[in-house]
């Protein structure tokens, strides 16, 4: 157990059932942490079938863990959300002492060759990925700086950060963003003892991929097809045998917001299963 007794975790992007978000989120719980979720709405995926209920169900989650939590719709490209929400963080739980910018777009118009994008579908995964993972680090710095006493910031970035790929240009452009961000403000915060690095999953099998199906499926193939088609054949290339699952990511984050990573800032760390290894 890492010990986060009277730390306070922001996790962006933590409404979906199967997601990233809700796996660190519970994760930093569990540690002892009081958590607050943020996504775009109560529930990002009230399209799906089913009873999920979003960052309210996250919260009731954390809650029986025996730790305080809250819910906070924002929309992290914002500045002026991302501001208050902060705040309202602040007001509620005194600190912030751990940041996880998980929070991404919805794969689907960017998933396309680059003569084919259009201008609006590589802006909105630019604006969400990487200036997103920008507004929140620098509005939880300015308030980590101020308090005092160190803090750590985890962005999610991607094995799409370090190898692009054909028709993933925007996120794979944002995904590099994200990693040089780190880097630089890794160097910016090294002097206020607030460490700063960047989780690169491979595939992980969440929502986001029925999302990723939809959008590359091949003409005459449904996305279901389509999406068993590409989670079998993307395990077949991944060393150790299977896709990642949030809880893989998750066990990552909990390190490296812990007290076990304080010698290491500005890295990109790889969470793939062998998958990318650079």
């Amino acid at each position: 157990m890492y010990g986060f007794e009277g730390k306070v975790a922001l996790v962006t992007g933590a409404g979906g059932e199967n997601g990233i978000g809700r796996g660190i989120a519970t994760r930093l719980a569990l540690e002892g942490a009081d958590v607050v979720v943020n996504d775009l709405t109560i529930n990002p995926y009230d399209d799906r079938p089913g009873t999920w209920g979003g960052v309210t169900q996250v919260v009731e989650e954390i809650k029986a863990l025996g730790r305080k939590s809250t819910a906070i719709t924002a929309d992290v490209s914002n500045a002026a959300q991302v501001q208050a929400m902060v705040d309202q963080v602040i007001a509620e739980f005194g600190h912030i002492d751990i940041l996880v910018n998980n929070a991404g777009s919805r794969p689907g118009g960017d998933r396309k060759l680059v003569v084919d994008v259009l201008e609006e579908d590589f802006d909105l995964v630019i604006r969400v990925n990487l200036k997103g993972t920008f507004l929140v680090s620098q509005a939880v710095a300015r308030h980590m700086i101020k308090r005092g006493g160190g803090g750590k910031i985890i962005n999610m970035s991607s094995r799409a950060g370090k190898t692009g790929t054909a028709m993933y240009a925007a996120y794979c452009a944002s995904k590099f963003g994200v990693i040089g961000f780190t880097q630089s403000l890794a160097l910016e915060l090294a002097q206020h003892n607030i460490m700063v690095n960047a989780i690169c999953p491979g595939l992980v099998d969440t929502e986001r991929v029925d999302y990723i199906a939809a959008a590359t499926a091949p003409e005459g193939q449904s996305a279901i097809e389509y999406r068993a088609d590409m989670v079998r054949d993307r395990a077949a290339t991944v060393p150790l045998g299977r896709l990642a699952v949030a809880a893989d990511i998750a066990k990552t984050a909990a390190f490296l917001a812990s007290s076990e990573s304080d010698y290491l800032t500005g890295q990109s760390i790889n969470v793939a299963g062998g998958y990318e290894m650079h």
